[in-house]
């Protein structure tokens, strides 16, 4: 038998789970990406362009771009869109070749959680 004390731990506890919960579902998510994921793209991009479920920290979120042998393409500095905190911009610094190439991105939200994910397109 719980005494009352016990209910209203019960329920202080319980009212926490569900007001905390949310919190640790926040985390800026990869919700499209330019070129798009297993794209054919036809002509080099001049920059990649990733979209977030959320805000974005652009000084601790980055890119990687590699290409089919594992060679690092160069990227200009990673850019935040001045009108939506939700999109980083990277600028190529050299145009792309015909191949396949790797984004490895991470980012960090405007609330500080950190994500990381990677997606492949080609270039004909």
């Amino acid at each position: 038998m719980l005494t009352a004390s016990h209910r209203r731990w019960r329920t202080i506890a319980l009212l926490a789970t569900l007001f905390t919960a949310p919190a640790v579902l926040a985390h800026a998510h990869l919700k499209g990406q330019y070129p798009a994921a297993d794209a054919n793209v036809t002509a080099s991009p001049q920059a990649l362009t990733l979209n977030f479920s959320e805000g974005i920290e652009p000084q601790f979120s980055g890119i990687t771009v590699s290409n089919s042998q594992q060679q690092i393409i160069k990227t200009g500095a990673v850019k935040r869109n001045e009108k939506d905190n939700t999109q980083m911009i990277v600028p190529l610094e050299e145009p792309l070749t015909p191949g396949k190439y790797t984004v490895k991105w991470h980012v960090v939200s405007v609330d500080g959680h950190k994500t990381q994910g990677d997606y492949v397109f080609s270039v004909k």
